[in-house]
């Protein structure tokens, strides 16, 4: 064998045993490395889970009356993966269901549609949850009308009867609470792919607003799991595993059911009081706070809505009308997300401002029917002079006056449109202190913020306007080309980051561009109140167990104190006590059995 026949051996020796090593190695990685990897995906295809929902926890009241429990009811469910399957992707037999419901086609469909089929503005009522869900109908189906579809599968193809667990909402005492309590619904996409760190089961339910939502990991339990084996034929050969569920656990609130019940019905009268008089009221907040600590003793917005429709299914309609201006937008929580300008209630704030600013709270001062403020004028509340009245006197009857002349007067000291580099700014820091333009951390989802309309914010909402202003004449519809708004531009282009004389006197008298919600209004009174102290909100006071144990206690949390000497805030207590005795509030409050202020 000559040299090139053995350097061609040896070629195809090392080829032949490289393949020998590479196979090897791939045998090696297919059995050993990745071996777990591929068991676990052939066991996937082999396996089913069969998932039982855990019992959801309850949510009380502070006497254990329950606010929100479950029952038993009849579900009604499509399969969306047969019926789309069908010649007419269903639309037969969901017009046959639709007959046997007494429900519309229309709310039928829209039921069955995924959210994400459809175009935005069109998914009022849609499902959130995945097409391989068994998608309900309705869960208070009854029961004849579940052995009908039973009976004649070949009429109702891919039609389900089912016993389930329904979240209920009592109402007892003619309580609504569907702000305070929320309401449960199915797993959307998003929460299956466990962008809020926690997995769930394509079967499951869960909060999906007020507490149901903030408390979901507690009141949820832990689903039950059965793991079976099938073959080709889908038959189930063994099971691989099985956990029971897990009930979830109780949680018990501050809230009295007898205290929800009538702020429930006062802001229902107030509103429909303001209406008879002619005000185009569209809606009222009321909320109940203990000053001691920070507890929610009710909570209630107006207009509300069923927080057991979404368990028996939302029509098209009562989807919309949810978010539905002409409907006062029953969605909405005024309580904690509603903003509003403070009005007279802010002028316990200018009080305290007065007296950081030297101004002496015993001495009586002039309550013009007017007050000139550069080119304006800004009149008193019902444009008539009070005479000269002393500052708790003036809180009474809410003079407004004598706070635009106090805070006029403080605007020139800090320097007016050119303003002091160490400006005292007595009227912004005393709402500061109050935390105005922060949320109150109350234990409820999507709480507003609000906003505290000082130097920072006017220049923060200037850098985000000045191009608008500056070019208003291109960048303004023909609606908005009057001279006052074109002056008003004009204005705003050259020194919108400016505080002006007009802001810094409706400040005092909570009017401009400062809002808060009625709870941060809540908790600033309830400091004035218990001596200082800011406390958190919560409604949440313990989860129990099932069998009794206490899993955990919420404390109440001091967020800060306002900072006010005693003196103080038992003269502004004192003037407060005189609104409600013969100041603008005697009227509603007379004859009221209990002591106000």
């Amino acid at each position: 064998m000559n040299q090139r026949s053995r350097l061609s051996m040896a070629f195809i020796q090392i080829l032949i045993a490289s393949l020998l090593v590479a196979l090897l190695g791939r045998l090696f990685y297919l059995q050993v490395a990745a071996g777990p990897t591929y068991r676990d995906a052939a066991l996937s295809i082999q396996s089913r889970d069969v998932v039982t929902p855990a019992t959801r926890g309850l949510i009380v009241d502070s006497s254990g009356v329950p606010l929100a429990l479950n029952k038993v009811g009849l579900a009604i469910t499509v399969d969306r993966t047969k019926i789309d399957k069908q010649e007419d992707k269903g639309e037969a037999v969901l017009r046959t269901l639709s007959k046997l419901l007494n429900l519309n086609y229309a709310d039928v469909w829209q039921r069955t549609r995924l959210c994400g089929e459809l175009p935005v503005g069109s998914r009022a009522g849609c499902w959130t949850g995945s097409r391989f869900q068994p998608i309900p109908i309705t869960k208070e189906a009854d029961i004849s009308i579940a052995l009908a579809i039973v009976e004649r599968p070949d009429t109702y193809p891919g039609i389900s009867a089912t016993p389930v667990a329904i979240r209920n909402y009592p109402g007892i005492a003619d309580v609504n609470a569907a702000h305070l309590l929320g309401y449960v619904g199915p797993l959307t996409d998003r929460d299956l792919s466990g962008a809020n760190g926690r997995s769930y089961f394509r079967s499951e339910s869960i909060g999906k607003a007020g507490l149901e939502i903030q408390y979901d990991s507690y009141l949820r339990g832990s689903p039950g799991i059965k793991t079976v084996i099938v073959d080709r034929k889908e038959a189930v050969t063994r099971t691989s595993q099985n956990t029971k569920p897990i009930p979830g656990n109780h949680l018990v609130t501050s809230i009295d059911i007898r205290l929800q019940a009538s702020a429930e019905k006062a802001v229902e009268d107030a509103v429909r009081r303001a209406r008879a008089s002619g005000y185009p009221s569209d809606g009222a907040a009321a909320v109940v706070m203990d000053v001691r600590n920070g507890q929610v003793l009710a909570l209630a917005s107006h207009p509300t809505f069923d927080p057991n429709a979404f368990e028996k299914g939302l029509t098209v309609a009562q989807a919309r009308d949810l978010f539905s201006e002409k409907t006062g937008v029953p969605a909405l929580n005024r309580v904690l997300q509603g903003l509003y300008a403070p009005a007279s209630t802010f002028k316990a704030v200018s009080l305290i401002a007065a007296k950081d600013a030297g101004y002496n709270l015993n001495q009586s001062y002039k309550c013009p029917a007017t007050v000139e403020v550069g080119t304006r004028v800004f009149n008193n509340f019902d444009s008539k002079s009070q005479g000269t009245l002393s500052l708790k006197k003036a809180m009474a009857v809410s003079c407004d006056t004598i706070w635009y002349q106090i805070a006029f007067d403080e605007w020139l000291r800090d320097g007016g449109l050119r303003p002091k580099s160490d400006a005292n700014d007595y009227f912004f820091k005393a709402a500061g202190r109050f935390q105005v333009g922060a949320k109150t951390g109350i234990d409820l989802p999507s709480e507003s913020s609000g906003r505290l309309a000082d130097r920072t914010w006017k220049k923060s909402w200037y850098d985000q306007n000045k191009d608008f202003y500056c070019n208003y004449k291109t960048r303004a519809s023909k609606e908005q080309q009057t001279p006052f708004l074109i002056q008003l531009a004009e204005e705003n282009c050259v020194d919108g980051d400016k505080v002006r004389a007009g802001d810094a006197v409706n400040f005092s008298i909570g009017q401009g561009d400062t809002v808060i919600t009625p709870l941060k209004l809540a908790q600033m009174y309830a400091a004035i109140a218990n001596g200082g102290t800011i406390w958190q909100p919560t409604v949440a006071k313990a989860v129990i167990s099932t069998d009794g144990k206490v899993m955990k206690t919420f404390e109440p949390k001091k967020l800060g104190n306002i900072g006010v000497d005693a003196e103080t805030l038992r003269f502004l207590r004192d003037a407060l006590r005189e609104v409600v005795i013969s100041g603008t509030s005697a009227g509603v409050f007379a004859g009221f059995p209990i002591e106000t202020s």
